[in-house]
């Protein structure tokens, strides 16, 4: 038992990352400006190529610290203001002549990106030309896992030298997850009786949420945040559970998707999961009065269930992962906090495998705060009707007869399902932007 817990808290931690605004402008900045250290100087090209989970999320995002959208600007300012040593947060020190000069590479056609193939799987190629030279950096499977490293003709690191990484890495993403070496009951069983200092670092993932909730709510860029605070009675903290998850989880995934400068707790890669896997239940928490511990364990909880079905799909696929597997572990968060069983937690997987399911991923937008909404509000009434024993039945549509069927089939719609769904998707952005 006490190896389980180890992997399983040790799994819960690599994956959750600070990623300052929405992760794949981040992961392309740092791409950039990490094949940039191996020939520095003035820039001359910067060529970036994409697969298309990682071009449609970008396109037309908000890049942080600057007030214009889309993946050029982000290679752009990784090519003349990204700290490769911050990951994800690497463009958390732009300034407003780094701007100027991302603009100037951009108006004098240096940089250019390109789709590679339709893919769920990250892959990020980043090649720049300066005075001293060219470099190439490849990224895949995760928004910071480097594969490659060429400069100026050299090769200075290759999948095929990281052993077991490079190898796993090769293998197509067809093998096996850790999480997936665990039934849901292992899971339950984890977060019941793991010990709870062993949790306690999950409440970096609260803080850093809700301070981004709170840009979000005071920044006189945002919209939607301005009207969920209306809904909520002009406070924080109503006496709604729901309406302030609406609020928390909004306000947050609008800060983010427009650039803020402050970061969001990732899960899976992505901001926005990690926000709708953990403020509805901070909400729930603040609001419903339950205790430090109900709230740590079922964010463990959420975090696992959204971990579980994220690896079938794929880091990036054509449905709204964000919504339906972070909205879905939300649901299982929920109904633990409430004090349901491993039963009532399979009936709110399959509520939410009936519902959502489905909803498509047409890039970080605005629209991401839409989803998240229906995210949050699909969370509560899945809950509250698995509470009261009500479930879609298993013989139904895409739900399985073990939880760990249901959300296998929740993924399988994803990747492979939705290949297509993502094509016409990118096909429908690229047309916008060539007519704009």
């Amino acid at each position: 038992m006490l190896e389980m817990y180890d992997k399983l808290t040790v799994l819960i931690q690599e994956d959750m990352k600070p990623a300052l605004g929405v992760t794949e402008p981040g992961a392309i900045a740092f791409a950039v400006s990490t094949a940039l250290r191996y020939v520095p100087g003035e820039v001359k090209k910067v060529q970036v190529r994409l697969n298309s989970g990682m071009l449609k999320n970008a396109l037309t995002c908000g890049v942080p610290n600057c007030n214009h959208f889309g993946v050029l600007y982000a290679a752009a300012l990784g090519a003349v203001a990204a700290d490769p040593e911050k990951g994800l947060e690497c463009l958390d020190q732009v300034r407003e002549d780094d701007n100027q000069k991302a603009e100037e590479l951009i108006r004098q056609g240096k940089v250019m990106v390109s789709l590679t193939e339709i893919s769920s799987r990250i892959f990020i190629e980043a090649e720049i030309e300066t005075e001293s030279g060219s470099a190439k950096v490849i990224i895949r499977d995760a928004h910071t896992n480097i594969v490659y490293i060429e400069a100026n003709h050299q090769i200075i690191l290759s999948e095929a030298e990281q052993g077991e990484a490079g190898e796993q890495a090769n293998k197509n993403g067809m093998e096996e997850a850790e999480i997936h070496h665990y039934s849901f009951k292992e899971l339950w069983d984890y977060i019941q009786s793991v010990p709870l200092k062993e949790l306690e670092f999950l409440q970096d993932a609260h803080k850093m949420n809700y301070a981004l909730c709170e840009e979000g709510m005071e920044n006189p860029r945002t919209s939607f945040s301005r009207f969920l605070l209306k809904q909520n009675g002009e406070t924080v903290f109503s006496d709604d559970e729901r309406q302030t998850a609406r609020l928390l989880c909004g306000a947050a995934i609008e800060a983010r998707v427009l650039g803020l400068p402050l970061p969001a707790m990732s899960i899976t890669g992505s901001g926005a999961h990690g926000i709708l896997a953990t403020l509805p239940l901070y909400a729930a928490y603040r609001v419903k009065g339950y205790t430090k511990e109900q709230l740590l364990r079922a964010t463990a909880l959420s975090d696992l269930v959204c971990m579980y079905i994220k690896e079938y799909s794929g880091k990036l696929s054509a449905f709204c992962g964000c919504a339906i597997a972070a909205g879905c572990g939300a649901a299982c968060g929920l109904t633990f906090m409430r004090g349901g069983d491993i039963e009532a937690a399979g009936r709110a997987i399959r509520n939410i495998a009936s519902s959502i399911t489905g909803m498509i991923c047409d890039g970080g937008n605005q629209g991401c705060v839409m989803k998240g909404i229906t995210a949050v509000n699909g969370a509560f009434e899945a809950a509250e009707l698995a509470m009261a024993g009500i479930a879609v039945d298993s013989i139904h549509g895409i739900n399985g007869e073990t939880p760990e069927e249901t959300m296998k089939n929740m993924g399988y719609i994803a990747s492979p399902g939705m290949v297509q769904t993502e094509k016409a998707i990118l096909e429908i952005m690229q047309e916008k932007m060539i007519d704009e």
